[in-house]
């Protein structure tokens, strides 16, 4: 899997600088941080939606769609997958390969 993540971003790069009449990735890259990551939530939403009808089919094709913007997104932030697999590899040593990063505890509003 990581194998994959990392062509589909090294396309992705490959893609940056092209004419965004010529290319969708340059054209949603051009388009700025704010509207990819509008296209990562709506993506994630339909994950979130297509699990919740058990469409499994439906959540394969939309996990890949929100991979590719999620991509897009760090490759406009100069996030590499690496950054995300240390963080990942960090929490693990920490809490265990299955558990998310606990919120704070106390503090406003709780």
């Amino acid at each position: 899997m990581t194998d994959a993540l990392i062509r589909l971003y090294d396309a992705i790069l490959e893609r940056k600088d092209m004419d965004p009449a010529e290319s969708k990735t340059a054209r949603l890259i051009a388009a700025g941080p704010k509207k990819i990551a509008k296209k990562v939530g709506e993506e994630a939403v339909e994950v979130a939606l297509d699990a919740m009808n058990e469409d499994r089919q439906g959540v394969i094709n939309e996990s890949a769609d929100l991979l590719y913007n999620l991509s897009v997104l760090w490759a406009t932030l100069n996030i590499r997958p690496g950054d995300v697999f240390d963080e990942i590899r960090r929490r693990e040593e920490l809490y265990g390969i299955a558990e998310k990063l606990p919120k704070p505890t106390g503090g406003a509003g709780k």
